[in-house]
């Protein structure tokens, strides 16, 4: 009886074990499940056979054409193709109306108000917003999405960008100082560096209105963002303007008289992109002002610096602080997808734009190409994170501010030549819309 009893409590043991192994199993399959669910679905024939062509400015892009590659799981016989365009800007509404015209294209908000882009807009681009095309851009951030006066969304945003400063970050450990999160905290770092042997704490390059810009160009928005009064005076360029201006370029002057940037170092790179890249990674510049689009390109690069190959170090890019509570991230889009109406495949074109249209493969784009993603969910690239912890009220969107081109224009051109030492703030802030 005592052993029946014990191979009755083996088998209930046992038993229960396959019903909590099930259990946990199913457990674990849910969740896939759940994310098969979500998983891109195809509404078209999967059968069909076309070509898609995407036309733009990049030589080559790669991210995109990891997406053809993913695309094609759904539609393996949509050929998806990528041709770069010389010349974009000047041809590309030719382009849009020829008998071979591209089915998806660059686009970027400038496209609806500068003259002889408007047909662009008003009549070659699908309305992306249409409920028919079952687009998702709530996974796009609101603020970056350009609407026309009708409530259309002629293009979504595929890559944004910001401003700030690469950060050697193998240098601030060896000298034991923490990477700037204030402006003072920004002026006592060069100094400690410069006392240390760099000769340059910060480098930048200075051409094209560039010199001090991550500094002194996202304070300035933040001096004007909700400011009606002051936007309004700049966008219709109004006698005494130019006070918006003062804050912002008294900062750029302060910081170029503390002498840890030497405009002559900085003169002699030949741009923002390959030479500043190649320069920062020479790995004895501890800090150097760039853009997003330049950090875009420095991943690929790290093999082609013999410096960098030799003697790696860990980098990472940041909100330069320019107040006591820390920087700004100035959000701004670099470059945007449009679908052609005149598309011999239309349908096609906006089933690609609604596989891409969600935060895995915005992300995955971005993360490919090293720029901000204009998703909700902003999965940064490793390099961004400082970005990821700046607090929502310090983020201006660019597309929300309201800046015109021109008025925009002579705030750069001032803060560069006070950054020079070519004028004075007074001197910036009298000359206002007169300067060249």
């Amino acid at each position: 009886m005592k052993t029946q009893q014990r191979k009755k409590a083996a088998l209930c043991a046992l038993i229960l074990a396959l019903v909590l192994c099930l259990t946990a199993c199913g457990g674990k399959e849910a969740p896939q499940a759940q994310e098969t669910a979500a998983r891109f679905t195809p509404k078209l024939d999967t059968k069909t056979d076309c070509s898609i062509t995407v036309v733009g400015h990049y030589n080559n892009f790669e991210a995109l054409e990891a997406e053809f590659n993913r695309f094609a799981e759904y539609y393996p016989q949509v050929k998806m193709n990528y041709t770069y365009l010389d010349n974009y800007n000047g041809i590309i509404v030719t382009a849009l109306s020829s008998g071979e015209a591209p089915d998806i294209f660059f686009a970027y908000p400038w496209m609806a108000y500068r003259n002889g882009y408007d047909s662009i807009y008003g009549e070659l681009a699908e309305n992306l917003a249409d409920p028919a095309l079952g687009i998702d851009l709530s996974c796009i951030r609101e603020s970056l999405l350009y609407k026309t006066a009708d409530g259309k969304v002629p293009m979504v945003p595929v890559y944004t960008t910001t401003y700030g400063m690469l950060v050697n970050e193998a240098i601030f450990e060896k000298e034991k100082i923490a990477p700037p999160a204030t402006y003072a905290e920004l002026l006592s770092a060069c100094e400690k560096l410069k006392n240390a042997g760099y000769a340059h704490p910060i480098m930048a390059y200075n051409g094209g209105n560039f010199m001090l810009f991550p500094l002194y160009y996202p304070y300035f928005c933040s001096q004007i963002q909700g400011n009606a009064e002051a936007l309004q005076a700049l966008n219709e360029m109004k006698p005494g303007a130019g006070e918006a201006m003062r804050g912002a370029l008294t900062l750029a002057d302060d910081f170029i008289h503390k002498g840890f940037i030497d405009l002559e170092s900085c003169n002699q790179l030949e741009n923002d992109y390959n030479a500043v890249i190649m320069r920062f990674f020479e790995g004895d510049v501890p800090m150097m002002f760039a853009s997003g689009n330049t950090v875009s390109g420095t991943e690929k690069r790290e093999s082609q610096s013999e410096a960098f190959t030799a003697h790696p170090f860990r980098y990472s890019f940041h909100p330069v602080p320019s107040t006591e509570e820390g920087g700004y991230f100035i959000n701004t889009i670099s470059m945007g997808f449009a679908v052609n109406k005149n598309s011999k495949n239309l349908d096609m074109a906006n089933e690609f734009m609604r596989f891409l249209v969600s935060t895995e493969e915005m992300n995955r784009m971005a993360q490919a190409k090293r720029m901000v993603t204009p998703c909700v969910d902003m999965s940064l690239d490793g390099v961004y994170a400082a970005f990821g912890k700046v607090p929502a009220q310090r983020i201006i969107n660019l597309s929300e501010l309201g800046l015109a081109d021109t008025p925009d224009n002579q705030v750069r051109r001032a803060g560069w030549q006070v950054s020079n030492g070519l004028i004075t703030v007074d001197e910036a802030v009298e000359a206002f819309g007169t300067l060249e």
